[in-house]
């Protein structure tokens, strides 16, 4: 039995060092995969560029964007929030593309003060007009630990998932005279930056800069399910044969994502008459 155990612990501690160095292989380089684009030292790369972390004080927040271009994908990170009183702070996560008309898929985090529930505001751009807000409360305290928050995007729809949960479904309408992402590579970006004019309980509670510096934390990006645009932009990674091109929301799926609507969804644009009081977006009555 003596020797049985041994053996038995000697398979485990190859397993784990095995799985370990499958996990550093696949582990992200913040250094190959993005630049840090404005707030100097506030944005620091970690950990041999394992880490990436934001920080925000009373001059400046930070922010940074993937070095690669996308035509669709299914794109996620994992994020440690703003920790402790981080009112009137918002991190920011998103795709985006350039130029004035653009098109854009947003995550945006507001803080809020110390216990109380983050709020994810969520909203889709396209040719420059957004307008399409929903938001949500978390179940889960995203300043304990990294939670994954991805976006599939591609022809059919766009869906926003947290932990793999989705939690909002922007479909395509165009037929119905919607407009759709769909014609527009976009980067990845994230920012933290103050907005205590707007963003926790729309301004009325304003940032404490005695808790700054702000710091929000990411790892684990994920672009391995996503259709690389050339630098020359005329090919992609992908091929029209690309299985995640076609996906959608199983029904299960869909059940899960109701209950969630259900549950924590707090706003809703479609359902905000006073906003539209000449009818609500066409998309609404099909969402």
């Amino acid at each position: 039995m003596a020797i049985l155990s041994k053996s038995l612990e000697l398979m485990t501690k190859t397993l784990l060092i095995i799985m370990g160095m499958l996990l550093a292989v696949h582990a992200t380089n913040f250094f190959n995969e993005f630049d840090i684009t404005w707030g100097g030292n506030r944005a620091k790369i970690l950990n041999s560029g394992e880490v990436l972390t934001l920080s925000l004080d009373s001059s400046s927040g930070s922010g940074f964007q993937s070095k690669n271009m996308y035509m669709f994908g299914r794109i996620g990170m994992q994020l440690k929030l703003v920790p402790g009183n981080s009112a009137g702070t918002v991190t920011s996560y998103y795709l985006k593309s350039d130029g004035s008309t653009w098109d854009e898929i947003d995550f945006e985090f507001l803080g809020n003060v110390t216990g109380e529930p983050y709020v994810v505001h969520t909203n889709v751009y396209t040719q420059g007009k957004g307008d399409r807000e929903q938001q949500f409360y978390l179940w889960f305290d995203p300043t304990k630990d990294f939670h994954t928050y991805s976006v599939l995007w591609n022809p059919q729809t766009v869906i926003f998932y947290v932990d793999d949960v989705p939690i909002r479904e922007f479909k395509n309408m165009k037929p119905k005279g919607v407009a759709f992402p769909m014609d527009q590579p976009m980067r990845l970006f994230s920012s933290i930056y103050n907005a205590d004019q707007w963003a926790t309980r729309g301004g009325l509670i304003k940032t404490d800069w005695s808790f700054s510096p702000f710091t929000a934390s990411y790892r684990n990006f994920n672009a391995g399910s996503a259709c690389v645009l050339s630098p020359n932009r005329r090919s992609s990674s992908c091929s029209s044969s690309t299985a995640w091109l076609r996906d959608g929301l199983h029904p299960k799926e869909v059940k899960k994502m109701k209950g969630v609507q259900k549950r924590f969804r707090i706003y809703d644009y479609c359902v905000d008459g006073k906003r539209f009081p000449s009818g609500l977006p066409p998309e609404c009555g099909a969402l």
